[in-house]
C-alpha cells in the first residue's frame, strides 16, 4: 500500500455537536460545517472518539507522543499558560520522540501550521520536536487580529522568528496550509509524502469573526472576552475554519492528491462557553462526556469507504499511533506507544476491539475510566458509575445498584494510575472564569 500524505486538523475547544454531521443545527446563515459534513459523508465518522484531556496542552502532549500525557511533567499543567515563557521544564522535551520526528525519520516532510502550546523557545518549540516548518502561535490563545497572547505579547512565528502578518488568524493558517500543499505536491507525487499538522485556534476565545477587527483593541487586556461572544459569533468562527478546510481539500484535488491523503479532523477537548455538546453534559476542564468526547472524522478514499460510522472507543493518541502505522514508521522502542492503531477500523468500519480509556485531572480531583459500555467517574471526591449507551448525559448514577462493578472499575483505574508518575505538587490549574462570571453548568 502506498504511504499516504497525512493532514492532521485539530480544532480548539469544539463541542461534540457543533458540526452538522454530529447533529448540530444550522446557524442563521445556513449550515455551519458543510465541508466537514462532506468529509464525514465521504469517509468515516466516529461516535465514541475522545480527547486525551478536557483541556488543550495536555491533549497536545498525547497527540505529539502517542503516549499518555501524564508521563511528561509539562502535561501536568492544566494548561500551560503564558507565564511559563522562560520555563525549561514546562514543555515537550526535544529529546522525546514525537509523531513528526518519527515520520520525518521515515522520509516524510513535516510542518505545523497553527497552535503549538507545548512550551516556548529556547527550551522548546516545534522545530525542536520534529517539524521542519512552523507558522503559528506558541501560546494557548491569541487575538485573531493582533496575534497577541493574554499578556499582550506578540505571538505569531515563522520558525522561531517573530512574524507580523496582517489578517484574521484562521484565514492565515488556511492560506499557509494551501501554500504548503502547493510546495509539497511535486515531491508527494514523486514518492516523498508530507505530514501537515493544521492546528486551528478556532473556535477558541476571543470571540471574533472575520469582520470583527474593530473589537481587538477593546479586549487586548482580557482575551477571555468574558462579556463578549454569543452562539452566532461562535458558529461563524467554526464556519470560517470550515471554509479554510475546504480550501485545503481543493488544493489536494488540484494536485491529484486526494485519494492518497489521510485527512483526520478532531478537537483538542470538548466545548466551552457557546458550544453545543448535546446530548452530553459538561465541557472544557470536565471529565464528564462533554469535556472529552469530541468529533472524529477520517477521510482517505484509497482506504476508507464512504459513509462509514464507527462506535469504536478511541482517544487522541490513537490517531497518532494510526498515522505512524499508515506511514509504516516504527516507534522508538525506548518510548513504547500507549496509543493503538485504528487502521483495521479505517479499512472496515464494522471492526471493533476492546479499548479501555483512562483520564485524570488535578482540577477537582477528577478521574475517569471508560471500559465498554460503562464509565467510572470521580469528581470532588464523589464516585459515579454510568452505563453510557443508556445514559449519555450521565444523570443516572448506577453506583448503588452495581457496587461490585464500581469497585472493580475503581480498582482498574487505580492500577493504571499506579503506573503513571504522580501529579507534582507544584502543578498549576488555570481557570479562565468561574461561577462569578457565569452560572455553572
Amino acid at each position: 500500500m502506498k504511504r499516504p500524505n497525512i493532514i492532521f486538523i485539530v480544532a480548539d475547544d469544539l463541542g461534540y455537536a457543533d458540526l452538522g454531521c454530529y447533529g448540530g443545527r444550522d446557524a442563521v446563515f445556513g449550515p455551519v460545517s458543510p465541508v466537514l459534513d462532506r468529509l464525514a459523508a465521504g469517509g468515516l465518522k466516529f461516535t465514541q472518539g475522545y480527547s486525551n484531556s478536557p483541556v488543550c496542552s495536555p491533549t497536545r502532549f498525547a497527540l505529539m507522543t502517542a503516549r499518555y500525557q501524564y508521563r511528561l511533567r509539562g502535561a501536568a499543567e492544566e494548561p500551560i499558560n503564558s507565564k511559563s515563557r522562560s520555563s525549561t521544564t514546562l514543555g515537550l522535551p526535544p529529546e522525546h520522540p514525537t509523531l513528526p520526528s518519527l515520520l520525518r525519520a521515515s522520509g516524510y516532510r513535516t510542518a505545523l501550521i497553527g497552535k503549538w502550546h507545548l512550551g516556548y523557545p529556547p527550551a522548546f518549540g516545534p522545530l525542536r520536536s520534529g517539524y521542519e516548518e512552523f507558522f503559528g502561535p506558541m501560546a494557548g490563545g491569541v487575538d485573531y487580529f493582533t496575534h497577541c497572547d493574554s499578556r499582550g505579547q506578540h505571538d505569531l512565528w515563522f520558525g522561531e522568528q517573530a512574524r507580523t502578518d496582517e489578517g484574521y488568524l484562521t484565514d492565515l493558517l488556511s492560506q499557509h496550509s494551501v501554500d504548503y500543499i502547493d510546495r509539497m505536491a511535486d515531491g508527494a507525487r514523486a514518492g516523498t509524502p508530507f505530514f501537515l499538522s493544521l492546528h486551528y485556534t478556532a473556535p477558541h476565545w476571543p470571540w471574533e469573526t472575520r469582520e470583527d477587527a474593530n473589537r481587538a483593541p477593546a479586549i487586548r487586556d482580557n482575551l477571555f472576552d468574558l462579556a463578549g461572544g454569543n452562539i452566532h459569533i461562535y458558529r461563524r468562527m467554526i464556519h470560517h475554519m470550515d471554509e479554510g478546510i475546504g480550501q485545503v481539500m481543493d488544493a489536494l484535488t488540484r494536485h491529484g492528491l486526494t485519494d492518497d491523503t489521510l485527512v483526520v479532523f478532531t478537537s483538542d477537548n470538548g466545548g466551552e462557553r457557546f458550544s453545543d455538546n448535546w446530548p452530553l453534559v459538561g465541557g472544557k476542564m470536565d471529565l464528564t462526556e462533554g469535556g472529552i468526547r469530541v468529533p472524529w472524522i477520517a477521510h482517505w478514499p484509497a482506504t476508507i469507504s464512504p459513509g462509514g460510522v464507527s462506535a469504536q472507543l478511541c482517544m487522541t493518541m490513537d490517531w497518532s499511533a494510526t498515522m505512524l502505522d499508515a506511514a509504516r514508521a516504527p516507534a522508538d522502542p525506548a518510548h513504547p506507544l500507549d496509543g493503538v492503531s485504528l487502521m483495521p477500523v479505517l479499512r472496515d468500519a464494522g471492526h471493533a476491539f476492546e479499548r479501555p480509556l483512562h483520564w485524570r485531572m488535578n482540577h477537582r480531583g477528577q478521574r475517569a475510566l471508560r471500559h465498554g459500555d460503562w464509565k467510572y467517574l470521580r469528581v470532588d471526591g464523589n464516585d459515579y458509575l454510568f452505563n453510557l449507551p443508556a445514559d449519555e448525559r450521565e444523570r443516572a448514577n448506577q453506583a448503588h445498584r452495581e457496587p461490585q462493578r464500581l469497585q472493580a472499575m475503581r480498582a482498574e483505574w487505580e492500577s493504571w494510575n499506579a503506573g503513571m508518575p504522580p501529579i507534582p505538587e507544584d502543578a498549576t490549574i488555570s481557570l479562565g472564569y468561574s461561577a462569578v462570571d457565569m452560572p455553572q453548568r
